[in-house]
């Protein structure tokens, strides 16, 4: 998935259910039910060699500034104090992402994160039908919008 829907989904888990004992392990799963879902992201292609590195990169680096942007829009933008729970979500929606991109992006992988990374790899399906991938992603953030 998109860091986009990752980071929208943990944001909006994370501000349903305020306790991180139940958000933080709920934000978890979600990532890897996301990931169960076909989809394209910006790293499609990478393994096959029709994506360069630098390309993902760049791409990847662009969208969690929108991602980021995002969060802010739907989640904290009118409040005066940070919301804490939001921005928390967000970032552990990512973090299986961020574990595994030094293995993506830099073909370098730490031995402790290999276990991490082979059950992340196990729930992820990329689809290079860019329509058919994007789909359930903007379901998803249309319904995040409407219902937080």
């Amino acid at each position: 998935m998109l860091s986009i829907s990752h980071s929208l989904t943990g944001a909006f888990i994370a501000t349903k259910l305020p306790i991180p004992g139940v958000y933080i392990p709920t934000v978890m799963a979600s990532h890897y039910l996301e990931d169960w879902i076909p989809h394209w992201d910006v790293g499609t292609g990478l393994s096959s060699g029709k994506r360069k590195r630098t390309t993902a990169i760049i791409l990847e680096l662009g969208e969690l500034v929108i991602s980021f942007g995002l969060v802010y829009f739907f989640f904290q933008y009118g409040h005066a104090t940070v919301q804490w729970p939001a921005w928390i979500g967000a970032f552990i929606g990512l973090l299986p992402d961020f574990l595994e991109a030094p293995r993506n992006f830099l073909k370098w992988e730490p031995g402790f994160l290999r276990p991490i990374n082979n059950l992340h790899a196990l729930f992820h399906h990329s689809t290079p039908d860019m329509l058919f991938g994007l789909t359930p992603q903007v379901v998803t953030i249309v319904a995040i919008w409407l219902l937080r």
